[in-house]
């Protein structure tokens, strides 16, 4: 089993990549931050200890950043794509669990150093915690034995901007921190993520139990709203569960090895650019097996209880 931190800023799909998560043997979640994205990172936080109790998993969470590092939040965070509660506007109980006291960045520090080269991060949400983590602890570079991010959007066009990706658009900075890190990382952008649509008649065969409702029901606004952008287009994008699909099984992906540089500024501010001849490196994705990997995650989420 791999022992995972899962960083998130629960909106609809992160509410799909954590029941994916929690139903899959090969990971052991150890621990869930939030920070700001979709949502404000209190809601991202009562978001996320809603969905457990959904799932009956009892797992910390720790509450993170709630701005990017060096600039303001970007405005109205995505209550159109994820509802104003960041769960398709379907949260109608607030979580008997709390977040625990101690903070999301110095919780990643302290189980990399006490778990050296066993921790995996998988971050879908803005890359604030763990860019604040390395800058604290640079020593943890060497000592996190792989990092998936679901972000950019490398050799297709953004979802915010023409340019960019919502995650790294949201904090560019941190990104630009975390992808120069020499981190043994995994980029899950756009460039796959796209490819990888949910049905809507595979969401509805999920009501066969008051978890499954929620989840549904859930969805259910995230497709609506990609039918509004896109009409026909059959489905919603598997973003963050992808993440944690590439997490469980690399061969659900093919990579190409190269450096990816962030704009900080101007007109293409958020853009990742790949440059074939820098460094540091990363895997970034390129191809997915779109029908294997929707199988396998839906073969872990139905979602019951």
């Amino acid at each position: 089993m791999k022992k995972i931190i899962f960083d998130v800023d629960t909106g609809i799909d992160d509410a799909m990549a954590i029941a994916y998560a929690v139903n899959s043997p090969e990971l052991e979640i150890i621990g869930l931050t939030t920070s700001y994205g979709n949502v404000a990172v209190d809601e991202a936080t009562r978001n996320t200890l809603a969905v457990l109790e959904k799932l009956g998993k009892r797992i910390p969470v720790f509450a993170g950043s709630a701005k990017p590092l060096t600039r303001g939040n970007r405005e109205g965070f995505a209550k159109k794509v994820h509802g104003e509660d960041g769960l398709g506007n379907v949260l109608d109980f607030e979580p008997a669990a709390s977040a625990e006291t101690q903070s999301a960045v110095d919780f990643i520090i302290e189980q990399v150093k006490e778990l050296p080269n066993e921790v995996t991060i998988i971050a879908v949400g803005p890359l604030t915690n763990l860019a604040l983590a390395i800058q604290k602890a640079p020593k943890i570079i060497g000592q996190i034995s792989e990092v998936v991010i679901m972000g950019g959007a490398v050799f297709v066009p953004g979802n915010t901007t023409p340019h960019a990706e919502a995650n790294i658009f949201t904090d560019p900075e941190a990104a630009k921190i975390v992808l120069s890190s020499s981190l043994p990382i995994t980029m899950v952008g756009l460039d796959v993520t796209m490819q990888t649509l949910l049905p809507r008649d595979k969401v509805e065969a999920w009501r066969n139990s008051e978890t499954g409702e929620f989840f549904a029901d859930m969805v259910g606004f995230y497709l609506d709203f990609y039918e509004s952008v896109n009409p026909g287009i059959g489905g919603c994008g598997l973003h963050d569960p992808l993440a944690v699909g590439v997490a469980i099984d690399s061969s659900f992906v093919k990579t190409k090895y190269i450096s990816v540089e962030v704009v900080t500024e101007g007109k293409e501010d958020g853009r990742t650019v790949p440059n074939p001849d820098g460094k540091p490196k990363i895997q970034v994705c390129t191809e997915v097996d779109a029908p294997n990997f929707l199988d396998h995650f839906l073969k872990r989420v139905p979602v019951s209880k």
